[in-house]
């Protein structure tokens, strides 16, 4: 039994979901840390006596901690395997927040919020590939698309908890809650989430078929033992550098569209998510409506990503994937240019909402397996990170154009056109077939024939 192909086609087990369960929980904890910040900034303002541009480092040092995470430990996930590193940048994430909470000036809760964002940025990586490795091949997309709800999730509720913790016990005590909540997550990866199958299988030694019988029977698999496929040209491919083999001629045109994908579509996410509340006020609403519109973007991601995830169940990933950004770029501009029709607007806010977030659902999907497993974790982890500055400059640019007098119709219109360069770049994807993408999805991948 090839257990690769074995996962591929048959039922997932409620063991395969658990795991899934476990990874959406870590991703909701980074939805929990985005929020954490943003929701205690008035407090830590007064105390700390902080001015807008020091204000603006302590909600950036998390997002630049994700993006640095994501650089520069998701490669060790392909060193010394996927489970190791999550148990390592799990407990580093806990040690933030709690430092977080002992923080008493701006310099060091700027320099625990870095550390927490390593964390986050690394626990993303990893658990990115195991839910996509551990999902079938009918499931995958409907299973990354539950861990990308974990994002919404965690926002609103932890949102919810920020806001009664910080109401009751001071701000300090949002950070140790979320201290307490990843130590819970990191005693759930220890009991439940396995070494990755496919890193077992590039990284062989003598408790190999074991080890891999073992998770066999606990997936249902219907075989005792497992016969080990051949090792090909993988260890050859160990020996190169995992960063340098993204650009390798056989790797570096996926590289490059999944990148210009990740920053297009992170750039969007987040200036709808940060700039959605004021822009709607400088386009006529109240700011009570603002407010509302706002929400109605965060209502419309969680369903979004579901979305995504079923109509993957029926179509590839590549093509769902560009029909959600094409629609999200253009339902943008008419979502901004119907502000002052407040139903339309609302409901428009829940349809960007969704496919945003679906954006973000395909790219976690298409990611892994566009990727050879020895090198896998380094790319899901240089694409999230690439992300990630799109994320960070998408609000520094929208308040820099703000105060070049731009309006908000010629914002979201020039925003609607980056995200569009997510579609042109996936589109580019056409000419080949990876080895490495499920079956289903081979013809929307790209070609990395030496990779595996």
């Amino acid at each position: 039994m090839d257990i690769k192909q074995r996962i591929e086609n048959s039922p997932m087990s409620a063991f395969q979901w658990l795991v899934v369960a476990v990874c959406t929980f870590l991703n909701a904890l980074d939805g929990f840390d985005v929020l954490a910040m943003a929701f205690t900034s008035n407090q830590v303002s007064e105390e700390f006596s902080l001015n807008g541009a020091q204000l603006g480092v302590l909600l950036s040092s998390g997002l630049f901690g994700m993006a640095a995470g994501s650089l520069f430990l998701a490669p060790f996930a392909d060193l010394f395997g996927r489970r190791p590193m999550l148990l390592a940048t799990t407990a580093l994430a806990s040690m933030g927040m709690f430092l977080s909470a002992t923080a008493d000036s701006m310099a060091s809760l700027a320099i625990w919020r870095i550390v927490t964002g390593l964390g986050v940025g690394g626990i993303l990586a990893c658990t990115n590939v195991i839910t996509s490795e551990y999902s079938n091949g009918r499931w995958r997309g409907m299973a990354v698309s539950i861990y990308t709800a974990g994002y919404g999730v965690g926002a609103t509720l932890g949102g919810m908890a920020a806001v009664s913790l910080q109401a009751h016990y001071g701000w300090r005590s949002v950070f140790i809650f979320g201290g307490v909540l990843t130590m819970v997550a990191f005693l759930a990866l220890l009991a439940v989430v396995p070494e990755s199958v496919d890193f077992l299988l590039t990284r062989r030694t003598a408790r190999t078929a074991e080890k891999l019988s073992k998770l066999a029977r606990k997936m249902h698999l219907g075989a005792e033992n497992v016969a080990l496929p051949e090792q090909g040209d993988s260890a050859s491919g160990r020996s190169r550098n995992a960063v340098l083999a993204l650009f390798a001629p056989d790797t570096r045109r996926v590289t490059v569209v999944i990148w210009v994908a990740f920053f297009a579509v992170m750039f969007g996410f987040y200036f709808v998510n940060s700039w959605t509340p004021k822009l709607l006020v400088t386009a006529g609403m109240t700011e009570s409506q603002g407010v509302v519109g706002g929400l109605m973007l965060t209502l419309g991601g969680t369903f979004g990503s579901l979305l995504f995830g079923a109509l993957t169940t029926k179509w590839a990933v590549r093509k769902v994937l560009i029909a959600f950004t094409v629609l999200s770029s253009v339902l943008m501009v008419v979502f901004i240019s119907a502000a002052g029709i407040l139903a339309l607007a609302f409901v428009l806010g829940v349809l960007v909402g969704m496919l945003i977030n679906g954006c973000v659902a395909g790219l976690y999907t298409l990611t892994p397996s566009s990727y050879a497993p020895q090198w896998r974790g380094t790319g899901v982890g240089w694409a999230i990170g690439i992300g990630r500055f799109g994320a960070i400059l998408a609000p520094l640019a929208a308040g820099s154009l703000l105060d070049a007098s731009w309006t908000a119709a010629q914002l979201y219109l020039g925003v609607g056109i980056v995200v569009l360069c997510a579609a042109v770049a996936l589109m580019m994807l056409r000419g080949g077939a990876s080895p490495h993408a499920p079956e289903r999805e081979t013809s929307d991948s790209v070609s990395t024939n030496s990779a595996s």
